[in-house]
């Protein structure tokens, strides 16, 4: 794991020293960060590279684990698609079964922080056993696109959300008024020293594509995601057929899933059965803790393509922008934070555009290699994982000054 100042050489020794300053004042303040999976999508990604880095910084940074069954995490995935806008039918004895779920781990866990973040509506409810503590600040942190909820759902978690002292989300389109609790602008990161994003060899690349069979000669166009519905899976291979029409490229769709999700297997069936013999795409399920294999997959790519119909921020493309690689992405959730279109990365509205600009970038190398740089210098004024600490450092702060929140949302071009 990365000491602290190992960072001072990408984000510049004045960024550090803020962030010594910033935890000087709550030294030994206990965060207590509660989610329902150790392993598999960003949630659980952030919580591991932060944490030690929050330790090191003098605060006794901790993570706890919601245990629930397959049916539990059926359920919460309703959710999770109710929020984003789907239509999910989320009965009486499932919401139920849902509470019954958090409170036998509400008697289960010690809530021993003095910030404790609950992460996303599946641990949602432990809220009604975490009060007791004198200034203990209790935080939910939402990590989904909540701008356009299916309201039912929306107002079942309402009535939880509102017993929080505060909502971290990702955007400020998240923003809502109608949960009464301050809304706090903490966009997520990438850690730039970590196996999924430090720099590799060309050797270490070549070995990767050898190992999954691609053609390192060819332009390789790459989607990195969970096999999950709003990702568009099936919609990225319909916009590669058009393009393999008149340009010779291969795709690549690699993924996993997350033990809090089980749509995935299904998802991954379908692309598949999509697949119809095609030699040139490249289906991989990766296995938890895949990190270089993704490293090498995005530093691989002609063109990184992130075509979600919805997206609560889209840690991939953040990714790939580091690696200075153009991306086309959906112009939606958290992705046009990360992206001006045509200057740090493409912003689409549909498969046709995202074909259309795909046979641009790869027959205009110059022009992808300008957006991958820009989009670059981007990530590292912004979505690195020391602005993320700093902001942290700010909302802890303001909970022991008992002042207002005021985070700087801002996003620097």
């Amino acid at each position: 794991m990365p000491e602290i100042n190992d960072y001072a050489s990408i984000v510049g020794e004045d960024v550090i020293d803020e962030l010594y300053l910033l935890s000087e004042r709550i030294r030994g303040m206990s965060i207590q960060n509660i989610n329902s999976t150790s392993e598999g999508g960003g949630v659980a990604e952030i919580l591991s590279r932060m944490l030690p880095l929050l330790r090191q910084l003098g605060l006794e940074a901790c993570w706890d684990v919601l245990k629930g069954d397959e049916a539990f995490f059926r359920i919460t995935k309703k959710f999770h698609n109710a929020l984003q806008g789907m239509n999910a039918c989320v009965t009486k004895e499932e919401l139920a079964y849902f509470l019954a779920v958090n409170r036998r781990n509400a008697e289960e866990i010690d809530f021993y922080g003095d910030v404790i973040f609950v992460h996303d509506p599946q641990p949602i409810a432990l809220i009604e056993k975490m009060t007791g503590k004198a200034d203990r600040k209790c935080v939910w942190r939402c990590h989904v696109d909540l701008s356009k909820p299916q309201m039912e759902v929306m107002d079942f978690l309402k009535s939880y959300i509102g017993k929080y002292d505060s909502v971290v989300i990702s955007s400020p389109k998240y923003s809502r008024g109608d949960i009464g609790v301050p809304q706090v602008i903490i966009p997520p990161s990438i850690d730039p020293l970590s196996e999924k994003n430090k720099d590799l060899s060309k050797t270490e690349i070549s070995l990767v594509l050898d190992h999954f069979g691609i053609d390192e000669d060819r332009p390789i166009v790459t989607q990195v995601s969970r096999f999950d519905r709003f990702k568009n899976p099936c919609g990225v291979i319909d916009a590669y057929k058009k393009v393999k029409e008149s340009t010779d490229l291969q795709l690549v769709l690699a993924g996993g899933g997350a033990t809090d999700d089980p749509e995935g297997p299904g998802i991954l069936e379908q692309l598949r059965c999509a697949v119809e013999y095609d030699s040139d795409i490249n289906i991989i399920d990766l296995p938890p803790y895949s990190d270089l294999e993704i490293n090498a997959l995005q530093r691989a790519s002609t063109v990184v393509l992130q075509c979600s119909s919805r997206e609560g921020f889209g840690l991939t493309v953040t990714e790939a922008l580091w690696k200075a690689k153009p991306v086309i992405a959906s112009a939606v959730g958290g992705i046009p934070l990360q992206i001006t279109h045509e200057h740090s990365g493409i912003l689409t509205h549909s498969l046709d555009e995202a074909a259309n600009y795909l046979k641009k970038l790869l027959n205009d190398p110059q022009y992808a290699m300008r957006l991958g740089m820009n989009g670059r210098d981007h990530v590292r004024n912004n979505f690195l994982i020391t602005r993320h600490i700093r902001d942290c450092l700010v909302l802890f702060n303001s909970f022991h000054d008992h002042n207002a929140i005021k985070i700087p949302n801002c996003i620097r071009t």
